[in-house]
């Protein structure tokens, strides 16, 4: 009896759950939501943070910062000061497919950074 109770069980699990998929594809209002929030996601700035450590020096995550970044000497110097004494600084702001190839080669010279 306990085993008819179980198929029963997820037979009705498996009715409710096709119910339920069916509902979310028939409806187009959840459609154009599930293309709203994809879309924003496309979209949605993110920012690479730089964090400070023990292990590079100014000048070369100076260096870094304008090779890879495009930065200014400037701007370099500044965000290099900055996460020295904050611990960290958004070192650059974009959407996440233009971030990401950055963060890795910023990753690869050694530097501690991350897309937030």
């Amino acid at each position: 009896m306990d085993v008819v109770k179980s198929i029963y069980k997820i037979i009705i699990c498996y009715f409710c759950i096709y119910n339920l998929l069916k509902l979310l594809v028939m409806n187009p209002e959840i459609e154009t939501l599930i293309e709203e929030h994809t879309e924003v996601k496309r979209t949605q700035k993110h920012q690479i943070i730089l964090h400070n450590d023990e292990e590079n020096t100014f000048e070369f995550v100076i260096e870094s910062l304008i090779t890879v970044c495009g930065h200014t000497s400037e701007q370099a110097e500044q965000c290099a000061m900055i996460t020295h004494y904050n611990g960290k600084c958004g070192i650059s702001t974009g959407v996440l497919n233009e971030l990401k190839p950055i963060c890795t080669r910023l990753l690869s010279l050694g530097l501690s950074v991350e897309i937030m």
